[in-house]
């Protein structure tokens, strides 16, 4: 049988961000599968590293608008880390409660496309619905509905005073039925379970073979959770379970989304009934020399960052590690062996982020050596805007 190649990207409907899939496929099997990034970067370490330490936050969290607290948590652990700095105990379970509102609404976004990628619109209308009050609630305690500014070195940047503690009970006692009714949709459905099940199998081994992160591995029975094996924030103080699931397949998968949205409401409870008072801020004022590191359990996995300082109030070295760029190796485990139309099915199981992941380097193929410094790339950059903008006749007051 003949081999066709097959190309997915960068726009295609399952695809949340431009991205490049080359698929070869023999029939309806595929039999390869190559991937290119590259279409989202957007030169975050490097922005970061102009950048006061308290300016950091902001733009990390803006690297995925569902993944705006993951980011800001690991970088500031990660200056936490570099000077020492012990956070106030209300501030952690702050940060809990924002960390464990923005899982939720990750995962039912997830979910909710899932149901829309195989036709089953009713759960992408349901996910969707119960989203929207997780949004409001986040909105009521940030004032932001995503990029919640909350995060700050040494603790937070706001309190959340105890007049708004019965709306937040009041939503998760509200969350929970109906997620309870979402997840016996997926038990019980037949529709999909012959849509889900046994579709991009990834095994135990493979899990630790290509360091699969997040509900990618608990899907495969693998419990691996940041916040259990290397306690931050308030996890360590509450009582929660990691979610996993058995059969390691796209259903699998789907299946740990939402029971980790039932016991993200039961710690967001716990965190406001155990509430410590007192200070939100260590108010720190500058950071040594040195290094930190910092993690955190994003809704995809663990995201990490390293930050170096010379003693100024900026970092001289910034680096991010989102878990989609663990989590896309699989592709060639889950993809390869499936039918052409479950293989971006496979794909979107892993939720992937690829605005997390990108990063880019200009790079002689044949020596290794860096091709371009950033001021080169950034130069090119502002030639091809000058010289679209002369072919269309628009220039605009920000150009050199």
């Amino acid at each position: 049988m003949a081999r066709v190649t097959v190309p997915i990207g960068p726009y295609h409907p399952i695809l949340e961000e431009p991205e490049y899939f080359q698929l070869e496929v023999e029939g309806e099997t595929v039999t390869g599968i190559k991937f290119q990034l590259g279409g989202n970067h957007r030169g975050i370490e490097k922005i970061a590293e102009e950048l006061t330490f308290d300016q950091v936050p902001f733009i990390v969290e803006r690297i995925c608008g569902i993944c705006s607290t993951s980011h800001p948590i690991a970088a500031v652990q990660a200056m936490e880390d570099l000077g020492g700095i012990e956070v106030p105990e209300r501030a952690l379970y702050i940060r809990t409660i924002i960390a464990e509102l923005e899982r939720i609404h990750s995962h039912l976004l997830w979910v909710g496309l899932a149901g829309h990628f195989i036709g089953y619109n009713t759960v992408f209308m349901w996910a969707w619905k119960y989203r929207e009050p997780i949004l409001e609630l986040c909105e009521y305690i940030s004032g932001n509905r995503n990029n919640y500014a909350m995060m700050k070195v040494g603790g937070v940047r706001r309190d959340i005073p105890e007049e708004k503690y019965p709306r937040i009970i009041k939503t998760m006692d509200e969350l929970v039925p109906k997620l309870e009714l979402l997840k016996g949709a997926f038990l019980d459905d037949p529709v999909l379970h012959a849509r889900l099940k046994g579709i991009g199998i990834m095994t135990p081994e493979d899990v630790h073979d290509f360091g699969a992160l997040g509900p990618h591995a608990r899907g495969s029975g693998v419990a691996i959770d940041v916040r259990k094996d290397d306690p931050y924030a308030a996890y360590d103080r509450i009582e929660w379970q990691v979610c996993t699931w058995p059969t390691c397949d796209v259903f699998a998968r789907a299946v740990v989304r939402v029971l980790e949205c039932i016991e993200a409401a039961k710690i967001i409870r716990q965190c406001v009934e155990k509430m410590p008072r007192g200070e939100i801020d260590a108010h720190v004022e500058s950071l040594p020399p040195g290094e930190g590191i910092g993690h955190a359990e994003a809704p995809r996995g663990e995201t990490f960052h390293y930050i170096r300082s010379d003693g100024t109030n900026r970092p001289v070295r910034h680096k991010m590690r989102a878990p989609t760029f663990q989590n896309y190796q699989t592709f060639k485990k889950i993809v390869i062996g499936e039918e052409i139309g479950d293989a971006m099915l496979a794909t979107a199981s892993a939720d992937p982020c690829y605005s997390c992941t990108e990063r880019i380097a200009a790079v002689d193929a044949k020596t290794g050596e860096v091709k371009y410094s950033w001021r080169d790339i950034l130069r090119k950059a502002r030639e091809k805007t000058r010289k679209l903008m002369d072919e269309f006749g628009r220039h605009e007051p920000w150009m050199p």
